[in-house]
């Protein structure tokens, strides 16, 4: 079993995500509105107005004051989630990296619908996938163990261009899970598709530790996961030097990116601890709660 397994079930349950949005879903769910509704949790008082349900009239208030007061309480809505997991090459290219990426997207999901908000995820790739469409707290381990148990898939592309567009809409709250290693701008135009969508986005950047750090050495044959274009390059101390100062100036430059269009970021690691991660990290950046 993977890293998000029964031990963890249990706390994911206590997590919930940050959004601003109230906008009304077609369901109820638990997720507190700052509107008056029909939940069963109280709220306050007012005088009666006509048009009003008489059966919300508290008679034990009537018969201290002689006027018809009725409960209000608050609604409790849902919150319309979608998950994109990019499943590119470079994504994949790293065993350790894909199998967190599958870990991440499955105990968000799994927070989604154990707080009754409705959830999309989508594997991104340059094939045809069939998304997962839940809503309910029954559905959170079969949704969370068929996330982990996500074959690599096949894809050409990068995942910008493969985002599926449609998926965009109707989505109050998006989260993206993704190593971020493509071109900015490739970033900026995706962003200003998100953002025209008028959602939330939060973005996680998931690098494996080898990218970060890489430990090659000599003369070796560097093979690109996403257009197979091969170079040969001699390795040092040196080359590494500046591969990794480019890294921070690109990381660097897709945060300010999210930061310019409102959205969240946070940066993580195939071998950062998952617990500290979600409990740790997200809450300290408000992305759960």
């Amino acid at each position: 079993m993977t890293p998000v397994g029964s031990a963890l079930l249990s706390r994911l349950e206590q997590l919930r995500f940050t959004a601003k949005t109230r906008r009304r879903g077609s369901h109820n769910g638990r997720r507190t509105a700052a509107k008056y509704g029909s939940s069963l949790e109280f709220s306050d008082f007012r005088l009666y107005q006509p048009g009003d349900d008489v059966r919300q009239i508290d008679w034990n208030i009537y018969g201290r004051t002689q006027k018809h007061y009725i409960k209000r309480f608050l609604d409790e809505q849902e919150l319309a989630i979608a998950i994109f997991l990019d499943t590119s090459n470079s994504m994949a290219a790293v065993d350790t990296k894909w199998h967190r990426a599958k870990d991440l997207a499955a105990a968000f999901s799994y927070i989604a619908l154990n707080a009754e908000d409705r959830l999309s995820f989508i594997p991104v790739s340059s094939h045809p996938v069939n998304k997962v469409t839940r809503k309910g707290s029954v559905y959170g381990k079969s949704v969370l163990y068929q996330i982990q148990q996500l074959p690599k898939l096949e894809s050409s592309g990068a995942f910008t261009e493969n985002l599926p567009k449609s998926a965009l809409k109707n989505n109050q709250l998006t989260l993206v899970i993704t190593d971020g290693l493509e071109p900015i701008p490739h970033f900026e135009a995706l962003f200003r598709l998100i953002s025209s969508a008028k959602q939330e986005v939060k973005l996680i950047q998931l690098l494996s530790r080898q990218e970060l750090e890489p430990d090659y050495a000599g003369d070796i044959k560097l093979i690109d996961s996403e257009t197979n274009e091969a170079v040969n390059v001699t390795v040092n101390e040196l080359i590494i030097e500046k591969y990794q100062k480019r890294l921070i100036e690109h990381n660097s430059q897709l945060e300010a990116l999210c930061q310019r269009f409102g959205f969240q970021y946070v940066l993580t690691t195939d071998d950062a601890d998952l617990m500290k991660f979600l409990f740790h990290e997200c809450k300290a950046k408000k992305m759960l709660c």
